[in-house]
C-alpha cells in the first residue's frame, strides 16, 4: 500500500490514467480516503471536467468571467437516479456544493453553476454524487467523521 492507502497496482492504474490527462487533470492523493467517491483527477484553471459516474454524466468547467463553475449532469442510464448533486473542491481546501439535490428521468440533465467568486486557487477536481445515503453507506469522502 502507497501513503495514500492504494494499493500498488490502483496506484498504478491512476497514475498511468489520470496524470497529466487530456484535459489538463493530474492525481491528486485521495485526500479524504473515499473509495471511489472522485475519479482522482485535478483540473488546471482552463480545463474542463467530462466524467460518468453511478450513471450520472458531469460536464463542467471554470468560467473566470463570471467566477463560476458551470456546466451540466446528465442521467446517461437507463433508470432514474435520485438525489444527483454536484461537488467541486478547490486546491486552497475549501468545497463548493453540494448542490440542491435532483432527481433526474433516463436522459434527464440539469445546469450547474456553483459560486467561487473571491476564491484563489489553481487547481480543482468535481464529481457528482448519486443516491441519498451515498457517504454513509459506501464510504464516501465525508464516510468516516
Amino acid at each position: 500500500m502507497d501513503s495514500d492507502g492504494h494499493g500498488d497496482a490502483e496506484h498504478s492504474r491512476k497514475r498511468g490514467h489520470d496524470r497529466d490527462g487530456e484535459h489538463g487533470g493530474r492525481e491528486h492523493g485521495g485526500e479524504h480516503g473515499g473509495g471511489d467517491e472522485e475519479d482522482g483527477t485535478e483540473y488546471a484553471l482552463g480545463a474542463s471536467c467530462d466524467m460518468t459516474r453511478r450513471g450520472a454524466h458531469l460536464t463542467l468547467a471554470y468560467e473566470a468571467s463570471s467566477g463560476a463553475f458551470v456546466g451540466f449532469v446528465e442521467n446517461v442510464s437507463d433508470k432514474p437516479l435520485a438525489q444527483v448533486r454536484v461537488e467541486v473542491h478547490l486546491s486552497n481546501g475549501l468545497e463548493l456544493g453540494p448542490t440542491d439535490a435532483k432527481d433526474l428521468a433516463v436522459g434527464g440533465k440539469v445546469a450547474v453553476k456553483l459560486d467561487a467568486r473571491g476564491q484563489t486557487f489553481e487547481r480543482w477536481t468535481a464529481h457528482p454524487e448519486v443516491g441519498r445515503d451515498e457517504h454513509g453507506r459506501e464510504g464516501g469522502e465525508h464516510g468516516g467523521r
